[in-house]
């Protein structure tokens, strides 16, 4: 009996020794947009609580140290990367590297291209995000209903050419508008509805803001100029560069235009709450970081992880295998219990 609860015992103890042993790499692109920053906390703890080590790093948004911080997790012996990328196309030579040394790498959240080192893919479903921003106007803006003697007015804001992720966010939600805009209830008064024209830079919120200003400036919007009802924004942090150029217009809770976001950023919801952001998509990154876990403990296993998309992420190498979470909508009817009662964020920090 002895013998066998020391047997015991000493396997116990190994099992966390092993996992202890055992470096995930995980590379965010920066802390300067509070999502990032609860994906790489979120995917940290998780990951730990796994028994794992890991090595979070951010990148500040720069292609070049995101390389080097890659670079250093592969020679610092991780064996397994997770990587969320600044530009999905900037990657290849350093994870050529990876793949030769036989580390699995996950793409997060943004696909990686161009890279047969990609073994899977974790993400929401980008393309759904897309249709559940173009629904939310197609009923808030009454488009069923509306004639062309009564059109909504609409400007289109989408984010970084270089995210392969606004493909599907801009393509599903213009393929939901897209009718409404052919039958003429629905209007751009400045034609720029494709997406290199609604392009954003790293998602910046001033450079989202520096074009809001101009479209305000050339079609003459304000509350006693030019009708706006709306602006499709992909993103919170374009939202809120949107939301700055309103409020400078004299736009005010009681006459702002419809702005979609996505991410439920605190500073968005804050503003849903003051009536100056109509909704954000909600994409709960404990779900996203807790898939990803279970990827990682798969491939140490020698398993194959969880998917459930085998056909839509093409990364110009082939189909990536993926997981997709199911995104949300959240607004004025709905934050609290999205947000406060399932404990992601506090009433406090929504004050």
């Amino acid at each position: 009996m002895k013998k066998l609860l020391a047997v015991v015992f000493a396997a116990a103890m190994v099992l966390p020794v092993f996992a202890a042993k055992t470096k995930v790499g995980v590379s965010m692109p920066t802390k300067d947009l509070q999502r990032w920053n609860q994906d790489g906390s979120n995917m940290k703890s998780q990951l730990e609580k796994a028994g794992y080590t890991v090595d979070l790093q951010y990148a500040n948004n720069d292609i070049a140290t995101q390389v080097s911080q890659i670079e250093n997790m592969v020679t610092g012996k991780c064996e397994v990367l997770v990587i969320a990328s600044i530009d999905g196309s900037a990657l290849k030579s350093v994870l050529d590297n990876a793949k030769k040394k036989k580390i699995p790498v996950i793409a997060y959240d943004r696909l990686i291209m161009n890279s047969k080192a990609v073994s899977y893919y974790a993400t929401f479903d980008n393309y759904k995000v897309g249709t559940i921003q173009g629904d939310y106007l197609v009923e808030k803006l009454n488009l069923k209903t509306r004639s062309k003697d009564d059109p909504a007015y609409i400007e289109f804001f989408t984010g970084s050419p270089d995210d392969n992720n606004i493909n599907f966010f801009f393509g599903g939600a213009m393929d939901t508008l897209k009718p409404y805009l052919d039958k003429g209830v629905l209007v751009c008064r400045s034609g720029q509805t494709s997406k290199a024209q609604c392009a954003t830079l790293n998602w910046s919120t001033e450079e989202a803001q520096k074009r809001m200003e101009n479209l305000i400036t050339s079609n003459g919007y304000g509350p006693k100029g030019t009708k706006l009802d709306a602006v499709y924004s992909s993103n919170d942090s374009c939202a809120m560069g949107i939301t700055n150029a309103l409020k400078a217009a004299g736009y005010t809770a009681a006459n702002f235009p419809l702005i979609t976001g996505q991410d439920c950023d605190i500073g968005s919801v804050k503003n849903m709450i003051a009536g100056t952001q109509a909704m954000s998509i909600f994409k709960d990154t404990r779900t996203l970081a807790t898939k990803v876990v279970g990827m990682v403990d798969a491939l140490m296993k020698g398993t194959k992880p969880e998917i459930n998309d085998n056909k839509t992420y093409n990364n110009g190498t082939g189909v990536i295998p993926s997981y997709l979470c199911d995104p949300v909508y959240g607004d004025l009817s709905n934050y609290k219990a999205l947000l406060i009662d399932s404990g992601y964020y506090t009433e406090a920090q929504l004050k």
